[in-house]
């Protein structure tokens, strides 16, 4: 492949017709720019805010501005605000409601038969393999409608197949022409399966060497080699060449992250990874995970929904110094003062052959298969690189919250409680009157917690589902599948926000009106399992895999269980999705440590009927001073503070010590939260905090 053909064309701005698109401002505009030390011409700013307008919509929707002139005047701002406003009016609608258009999927196989493939690999990912994709990598909701967070398409010439994962095996049914996309769970057949039994012998198989994993492509390989195929890397992204509107990468604002929030100088993180790759030998590590960027730098960004990430590259070195690869004009002012002579700031479209320099005199690199794009691999063995296979180098160190973090994250925890509780109030007089709905309870919520000056985004979708939609683990409330949260339900809201100092996750449960013993006697269950994780203790060198069953026991013994992990690390104001470490059934190789931020979130889901989680986020801690210990014992403690519905638990199920848990936890909750309500919330709290009877 040429030198990252693919960044070249992603990073060079919007298509032609749109550049071509007059804004009649343009004159008065270039004047104003020029008064203001910006002598830019009319297509480079239509560049700039096309870029703005493919990222999502900013806490302050006009910190942009500064990009082109940092000290703009108010006339500046208003035609800069009607430049944006005219070109967003002229956005085309890349994802309409429901299947796709079938002529998408007739382009792309001519585009196919055109280079000579009969197939193709559609994933949902973009360059970084992250959760959340710039709008320009939706290729596989651009082209089928799918619009879930995870899934796959594979195209051949006759046939096409989507592949889900258990949260989306409905979704997939709505937003999927079923007769264009055969859809498949994937646990009950994978795509690497389908190939196998589905590819014509002697078939060339497509793929993007930036949307797969080294890891992946290897299984990609297989499965195409046992149907007689095989499987070919491209130069250019086939749907790209057919998406003709493709937005155009996105420019969110990159700023400096401070230190009151990181506890830990950009310096002396870069030292410390270099130490460690100079310990072991390495000449470099290849970083392509931008939130692993963003912690090494401190900084922060805005290219992709309810995570603060710049999208970009870098590669540290042994000394410490880093090259990094990101897009000049997202910089805010300020920000290359901040990165320091230490990095170096590089365009994208340099990174290929920075990659292949990188390796040459077979110097040892290192970079992980799980996660970066098979196109590092391949350019760094073209220049000749003894590649490392190795985790991520600032994963761990990232995930081991200092002082400073932990304290900040308290301190979100506390303010978050505060307006969860306050919904949580405002829902309790307000559900049982009837006719609210899961979207404007979503919106009060939201409402709530924006009343925070530290707040800057969601930290994910919130899942507001009122009886049976509570049982879609990862529902999503849209128009179409909005309903009313009525009386005699279970309404489950798993929320969280991203604020400078932390970023949160919590679910509660709540019964509207009198719940069924069977719903008590569930979610009594699963808050047995939340409590055992809770409270348990385990000595050091414990991984999450290993704690799992202390959140399904109680369960278990009714005979029943629930489907997905117990617990997802999260990040410090960046990922609520975080590794290496988890809590799940799967088994993970990494023990927890202290730092560590995982979430606590046993469940249980009754299809059609109603669904039950209890989330809150611990941090694990030292056990010091326990009487008669003979090994390093850790602990969790726990950040997040909101009550848990006392209507929903039967006491008859908890043991005495479980009820004491949950008391002490609710005495904290009160004690901490009352001081940061009004007076009305207060009373209502006081209630809903009272200690068990019995």
């Amino acid at each position: 492949m040429r030198d990252c053909d693919y960044l070249t064309r992603a990073f060079n701005g919007v298509s032609m017709a749109r550049k071509t698109t007059e804004y009649q401002g343009d004159a008065k505009l270039h004047g104003l720019l020029r008064e203001a030390g910006a002598d830019l011409p009319a297509v480079a700013v239509r560049d700039i805010v096309a870029g703005v307008l493919a990222a999502p919509e900013p806490h302050d929707p006009d910190e942009w501005m500064a990009l082109l002139a940092p000290k703009a005047g108010p006339a500046l701002r208003r035609e800069l605000g009607a430049l944006k406003a005219d070109m967003a009016r002229r956005l085309p609608a890349h994802f309409p409601a429901g299947p796709a258009p079938a002529d998408r999927l007739a382009e792309l196989r001519a585009e196919l038969r055109r280079r000579g493939l009969d197939g193709f690999i559609v994933p949902r990912t973009d360059e970084h393999q992250g959760e959340y994709v710039p709008m320009r990598a939706e290729r596989l909701r651009w082209l089928t409608g799918f619009a879930g967070s995870a899934g796959l398409a594979v195209v051949l010439a006759d046939t096409a197949a989507v592949f889900v994962d258990g949260r989306y095996t409905l979704q997939v049914r709505d937003e999927v022409d079923a007769a264009l996309f055969i859809p498949h769970h994937i646990a009950e057949k994978t795509a690497f399966d389908w190939i196998a039994e589905t590819l014509p012998a002697k078939s060339a198989l497509g793929y993007d060497p930036w949307l797969l994993t080294e890891a992946a492509v290897a299984r990609y390989r297989r499965a195409a080699e046992r149907a007689g195929g095989a499987l070919v890397p491209v130069e250019g992204n086939p749907v790209d060449a057919v998406w003709r509107d493709q937005p155009a990468a996105p420019l969110g604002v990159v700023t400096p992250h401070d230190l009151a929030y990181t506890g830990s100088p950009a310096e002396d993180k870069r030292a410390r990874i270099g130490a460690v790759l100079a310990k072991e030998g390495i000449e470099a590590a290849v970083l392509t995970m931008p939130d692993s960027i963003a912690w090494l730098l401190n900084i922060r960004g805005g290219d992709v929904p309810h995570t603060p990430l710049p999208l970009s590259f870098a590669i540290v070195r042994r000394d410490g110094s880093v090259d990094l690869f990101i897009d000049p004009r997202k910089l805010a002012p300020g920000v290359a003062a901040h990165l320091g002579n230490g990095v170096s700031v590089q365009h994208p479209s340099g990174f290929g052959a920075a990659l292949e320099a990188l390796g040459a005199g077979g110097v040892r690199i290192q970079a992980e298969e799980a996660s970066a794009a098979s196109y590092v691999f391949d350019r760094l063995k073209a220049g000749g690189a003894k590649i490392v296979n190795a985790a991520d180098p600032c994963a761990l160190p990232k995930a081991c919250k200092n002082a400073v973090e932990i304290e900040g994250t308290r301190r979100a925890h506390t303010r978050d409680g505060a307006a969860v509780t306050r919904f949580l109030a405002w829902l309790a007089e307000r559900a049982p009157v009837g006719g609210l709905s899961e979207m404007e309870a979503a919106e009060k919520l939201r409402a709530l917690r924006f009343e925070n000056e530290l707040i800057r985004d969601l930290s994910f979708r919130t899942i507001s589902g009122a009886g049976p939609n509570g049982a879609i683990v990862h529902y999503s409330v849209s128009a179409a599948t909005n309903r009313e949260i009525r009386t005699g339900e279970l309404y489950l809201v798993d929320s969280g926000a991203q604020y400078l100092d932390g970023t949160t996750d919590i679910t509660r449960t709540v019964a509207v009106g009198e719940p069924t013993a069977e719903m008590r006697d569930r979610f009594t269950r699963v808050l047995k399992g939340h409590i055992a994780i809770a409270s348990t203790r385990f000595p050091k060198g414990t991984h999450g895999g290993q704690l799992d069953t202390l959140a399904r026991h109680a369960l278990w013994q009714a005979g029943l269980d629930f489907d997905h992990g117990t617990g997802h690390g999260v990040g410090s104001y960046l990922s609520v999705h975080e590794g290496p470490h988890r809590i799940s059934k799967a088994g993970d190789a990494v023990p927890l440590q202290p730092g560590m931020i995982v979430s606590n979130e046993p469940g249980y889901y009754k299809t059609g009927a109603f669904g039950i989680r209890i989330e809150n986020l611990v941090t694990v801690v030292t056990c010091n001073g326990l009487a008669g210990a003979e090994r390093q014992l850790y602990g969790f403690d726990t950040l997040t503070l909101a009550p848990i519905d006392l209507a929903l638990v039967d006491r008859a199920l908890l043991s005495d010590g479980e009820a004491g848990w949950l008391d002490r936890y609710h005495a904290r909750v009160r004690e901490t939260l009352t001081p940061l309500v009004d007076a009305k919330t207060a009373a209502w709290l006081a209630e809903a905090t009272r200690p068990l009877a019995g």
